[in-house]
């Protein structure tokens, strides 16, 4: 996907969220069907803690103090990685995934205005995505910040973050939906 087509897919989805989720009170936000569950609040901060992880790697490429591991330099390997999570967080969810410990939900209790903090971390995954172009240009590798085997290039971690997005969404209307019967 190129970056023009990645930024107006984030406007999408945070109009979407917005839309979704935005008239949404505080209770309604944090409500869970179960504690094995997460609320819509839990899944917009997994999108802000998973998504804010990239913006060092990206800082370290610029300033070229990064380090991509030896098997980064294999693009049969980036694209076997890439493919292999960009698939794993297709929105249709038909499988349930667990996601590193990293990447969880910081509180189980979160404030209201998670849809527009959301929105404002939007606006700032877009300016490094455009801030990128010449890494994206010249293929720049990164590995997946929860786990330094796992490599693939600076532009598919974008599209899985795009596609990661659209998938939580996609989980918080169903919390919605199971809220609302």
């Amino acid at each position: 996907m190129s970056s023009p087509n990645l930024l107006r897919e984030i406007d999408q989805l945070t109009q979407d969220f917005q839309e979704a989720f935005g008239g949404l009170s505080p209770r309604d936000l944090n409500w869970k069907q179960n504690p094995q569950t997460w609320s819509v609040a839990q899944c917009i901060d997994h999108l802000i803690v998973i998504n804010k992880t990239y913006f060092p790697i990206v800082q370290e490429l610029r300033a070229g103090t990064y380090k991509t591991p030896w098997h980064g330099r294999f693009p049969f390997l980036t694209r076997f990685f890439g493919n292999l999570v960009y698939n794993s967080v297709l929105p249709d969810r038909k499988r349930k995934i667990k996601t590193f410990p990293i990447w969880e939900p910081s509180y189980s209790e979160l404030p209201g205005d998670m849809p527009a903090r959301f929105a404002e971390h939007q606006m700032a995954l877009k300016e490094l995505i455009q801030s990128s172009a010449d890494l994206i240009a010249r293929g720049a590798v990164i590995t997946s910040p929860a786990n330094r085997v796992i490599v693939y290039t600076l532009e598919r971690a974008f599209e899985i973050i795009v596609a990661h997005e659209r998938r939580h969404l996609n989980q918080a209307l169903e919390v919605v939906e199971k809220l609302k019967n």
